[in-house]
């Protein structure tokens, strides 16, 4: 076989072209997985992470650039809005600006619980420095600065305002009570409006 390859011009030339054909193909099929592997092969950008034993780095895949997240929208706290609305009533105000503790009681026309609630609070008749409204559940709007303060979300609801004298002319401050209040209920939330010494926690 080796004198014959030796002495044949024409089986060197076939071997010789045997051989870069053999070549060729695996160059081209070199090449063409590595523009494969390139084009699908994600790109990967390094960040830290923070672990109990430290920080290590780790390789977080990517496709692309990012797309922009948008934020969440982002609720406002509890009584924000009240100070949006606008002011309640004049007769409201005007109790309020003269230092009386103002109590709203609002209901439904009609309801059971409504129309208890609404014969205990004649009794405030005879406190002192009280101011006692009584709004159809239908006028709750115009009290929003005052119903949001609160986040009122039902009725019958009992609303008393503490003294401004006792906010110290600041934010005023309320309380509100749902459902069937009785007499005695009322006046001691209007008591307790207008406490002004120290409170203890009770720790049962």
């Amino acid at each position: 076989m080796r004198e014959r390859l030796n002495n044949n011009p024409m089986v060197q030339v076939g071997l010789i072209a045997l051989l870069l054909l053999g070549a060729a193909f695996f160059l081209m099929s070199s090449m063409g997985g590595g523009s494969e592997e390139g084009e699908s092969a994600p790109t990967a950008s390094e960040s830290g992470v923070t672990t109990p034993e430290g920080t290590s780095e780790v390789a977080v895949a990517t496709t692309g650039a990012a797309a922009p997240v948008e934020a969440a929208p982002t609720m406002p706290p509890p009584g924000a809005l009240a100070a949006a609305a606008p002011p309640p009533p004049s007769d409201v105000t005007s109790a309020y600006e003269s230092g009386r503790t103002v109590v709203l009681l609002f209901v439904h026309n009609g309801g059971i619980d409504d129309r208890l609630v609404t014969t205990a609070t004649e009794r405030l008749a005879s406190m002192p420095g009280v101011a006692v409204f009584v709004v159809p559940a239908t006028r709750i709007a115009r009290y929003a600065r005052i119903t949001q303060g609160v986040e009122v979300s039902r009725v019958p609801a009992l609303v008393v305002l503490r003294p401004k004298r006792l906010d110290g002319g600041g934010i005023p401050t309320a309380s509100v009570s749902y459902g069937f209040q009785s007499p005695a209920s009322v006046e001691q939330a209007v008591i307790d409006a207008g406490y002004k010494g120290p409170t203890v926690d009770y720790h049962p």
